[in-house]
């Protein structure tokens, strides 16, 4: 196995700007990174679940996924403007904190995972290019998805470790922070199509 391109792409893959890290970076600019903690283990254990969806049903998605790609990037790119227009509108500092905790939850993370396009792409990739040619154990593929898992875990949690570092600076810049954030969300769900 080419280990080395493996690791690149999955530390590129999974620490460049997209949904897991804006919304990460943003719940802990408006709460705290504790707080957001639950989030970024929520992306994790979701992110670990596709990975061994896609080890388990690699030949089936491998199939399907170009037929079920323009469903999926719509789905995606609605969820990503969704989420856009909830950071737009938010006002971190006058905002309930029950709500920022409700938006903020472990479960969150999870689902979040299975209707990203980034991740479902990443997911069938890594998995496809890099894991399944070379090992396909059970034990090894689940392996591959604790790892990776891990190092979604970790991309999220700097992002959210950024947030929280610059959380003073952020409340007092909050409405360009937001919608900078918003707009990178808004270009996530535009770059599906390009």
């Amino acid at each position: 196995m080419p280990w080395m391109p493996f690791f690149i792409y999955a530390v590129v893959s999974s620490f460049t700007p997209g949904p897991n890290n804006i919304m990460a970076m943003t719940f802990a600019s408006q709460t705290s990174v504790r707080r957001t903690l639950r989030f970024c283990v929520g992306v994790s254990v979701g992110f670990f679940s596709l990975i061994v969806a896609s080890s388990v049903f690699g030949v089936l998605l491998a199939t399907w996924v170009p037929k079920m790609e323009w469903g999926m990037k719509i789905v995606g790119a609605i969820y990503l403007i969704y989420l856009a227009y909830q950071v737009w509108k938010s006002t971190g500092s006058e905002q309930n904190t029950e709500q920022i905790e409700a938006n903020n939850r472990f479960f969150t993370g999870v689902v979040m995972q299975f209707v990203n396009p980034k991740a479902i792409f990443y997911a069938i990739t890594v998995m496809s290019s890099f894991v399944i040619p070379y090992y396909t154990s059970p034990l090894s593929l689940l392996l591959f998805a604790c790892l990776l898992g891990g190092i979604g875990f970790l991309s999220s949690f700097s992002w959210s470790m950024l947030g929280g570092l610059f959380q003073t600076w952020i409340e007092r810049e909050e409405r360009l922070f937001n919608n900078v954030m918003a707009l990178l969300l808004i270009y996530c769900a535009i770059a599906l199509f390009l």
